[in-house]
């Protein structure tokens, strides 16, 4: 008799579970999944590419309906078919619907949802966040027809965001209260480079201020108000301040949560038959945001659902890898350093190139690359391994060399 596995979040954390789990024990568990979105698992990564055109849906699908057949995995999905309750006495989860199934062993994946600011206006028609298919088409719609886009948020989904809207061919602005863009992954000379690049394309910034009012007429956006009283025109503005852990069902159903869902190393919850992954978990105190460490847990998890139980999950230094509008950047570690550390730059104007790497006692702590991030795998490793770079300290900014055995 199979034991029956539900899922609660149809996206990349959740899936990819499911996928490490039917490697590792393909006829253990029937599996049921529950998904808020009208479609299959998607690349959310993807989004962007989406928004400008060089991607359909379908290119970004990771499972489509057809996987899910293929695989005797029931999918529930849409927004009546989202998770409202979960009876932990009967094990039970109950959709909007009424739609339910009963489960042995409960995988929460429910991931995360933007940080919406508090500004009055927000409730206008043209406000909204980016992160999924449905504000990337509410976007493409506006684009259509409007002409002046807000982006408020000067970090990696802002800048994404303002770059596939200008794509569309509207007139982009990115409001960023930091003095810098992409603060928690740049310094402000690196930054700067990015900057100039992006206003090269056509972006307009106003960093150092955000927004404080939306203003319209009739219920629809029409202009912004920002916080040195100055006034934008906006036909869109999209809110790119940030995520938080959708933890809602899980205090609900009385799980411990903080921040985030508390679990333990091997992904499990305060409940021992009810496991969680991705960005709605907390583990040691950390909340997570990126791809690698969530597939980590994924990993891990799906052992523990196996019945394959080994060492459980650690986080990893994670580094940061981007592409920006076709702009290589790189950062890791702590790149600003303090008065107990020394710093190398290499800066190329001409190409467009920056490097920095940060040093304490012979081993690197932290590094920025911009525009050319080839060798990154090379640094990233010795920064993992805390390799003592005394010896090849001269040359460490130019390239890799060679460590003498």
């Amino acid at each position: 008799m199979k034991e029956k596995l539900v899922v609660i979040g149809n996206g990349m954390a959740g899936m990819r579970t499911v996928d490490e789990l039917m490697q590792l024990a393909p006829e253990r568990y029937e599996i049921t999944v529950f998904g808020a979105e009208p479609h299959g698992n998607y690349n959310r990564i993807m989004l962007t590419p989406l928004l400008f055109g060089a991607k359909s849906i379908d290119d970004i699908m990771i499972h489509d309906f057809a996987w899910y057949r293929r695989n005797r995995i029931t999918l529930h999905c849409g927004e009546e078919k989202s998770v409202v309750s979960v009876d932990r006495i009967k094990r039970r989860v109950t959709a909007r619907d009424g739609t339910s199934a009963d489960y042995d062993r409960l995988l929460i994946a429910t991931g995360s949802l933007p940080l919406m600011l508090d500004i009055p206006g927000r409730d206008m028609e043209g406000v909204m966040g980016f992160r999924d298919i449905a504000d990337v088409q509410a976007m493409i719609e506006k684009s259509q027809t409007k002409q002046h886009a807000v982006i408020l948020g000067g970090g990696l989904l802002g800048l994404e965001a303002a770059n596939g809207l200008m794509q569309r061919g509207m007139q982009v602005t990115v409001v960023n209260r930091a003095g810098h863009l992409l603060n928690r992954q740049l310094d402000g000379q690196a930054a700067g480079f990015l900057q100039r690049q992006l206003e090269d394309k056509g972006i307009e910034f106003r960093l150092g201020v955000t927004v404080a009012e939306v203003l319209g007429r009739d219920g629809h956006i029409g202009k912004v108000r920002l916080s040195d009283n100055s006034l934008l025109p906006a036909d869109i503005l999209v809110m790119a301040t940030g995520i938080q852990p959708n933890i809602g069902l899980s205090q609900a159903m009385g799980l411990t949560c903080e921040r985030g869902i508390i679990v333990d190393d091997h992904l499990q919850t305060s409940d021992d038959r009810v496991y969680a992954v991705g960005e709605c978990v907390q583990h040691r105190g950390e909340l997570f945001g990126l791809v690698a460490p969530v597939y980590e847990q994924a990993k891990v998890c799906a052992r523990q659902l196996a019945g394959r139980a080994s060492g459980g999950y650690r986080s990893l230094l994670s580094a940061t890898m981007l592409k920006v509008t076709g702009i290589d950047l790189f950062s890791v570690g702590d790149f600003e350093g303090g008065a107990d550390c020394q710093q190398q730059l290499l800066v190329d104007h001409a190409e467009g190139v920056y490097r920095k790497i940060v040093i304490k006692d012979n081993i690197i702590t932290g590094m920025i690359m911009y525009g050319d991030t080839s060798d990154s795998g090379w640094y990233l490793n010795l920064i993992k391994n805390r390799t003592n770079i005394a010896a090849i300290r001269d040359r460490l900014i130019f390239s890799p060399v060679e460590l003498a055995a």
